[in-house]
């Protein structure tokens, strides 16, 4: 026998909200764009490609624990373009990551250069390694 459970309004809203982060109100093409997290002692540093994207087209937002990268092309510059010969893709970049609660969500930096986004997450306190003394 199903089992009944009454889901609050607010528990609604959220799934409404995450059911929308979906959608796209700009038109063009997404990619997913190719990404790398290294770790070390303090941060996770996490660098992805967002080729032809410039930086004041690049939004990073964090909304509970959720990072989310969007990138966007100004495809006005293409338009007049008329190539030979492509491989490469053009569209708009968009990721989004889960971040655990041993990161320091109030201290993210994010730096793009030559169509690179660097992010360095840094670790909470609480989280890094540490040596206990033995009394």
């Amino acid at each position: 026998m199903a089992e009944n459970k009454e889901v609050s309004k607010t528990e609604v809203q959220d799934l409404q909200k995450q059911e929308h982060k979906e959608e796209r109100t700009v038109a063009g093409r997404y990619f997913i764009p190719q990404t790398d997290i290294v770790e070390n002692e303090k941060s996770l540093i996490v660098t992805m490609d967002l080729p032809g994207v410039k930086k004041e087209a690049v939004s990073v937002k964090l909304e509970k624990n959720v990072l989310e990268v969007d990138g966007r092309i100004d495809y006005t510059l293409y338009e007049k373009l008329n190539p030979v010969y492509t491989e490469y893709n053009i569209g708009h970049y968009a990721r989004r990551f889960t971040v655990s609660n041993t990161i320091d969500t109030s201290n993210i930096e994010a730096v793009l250069e030559d169509g690179v986004l660097s992010l360095t997450l840094l670790k909470a306190p609480e989280a890094k390694p540490r040596e206990i003394a033995v009394k």
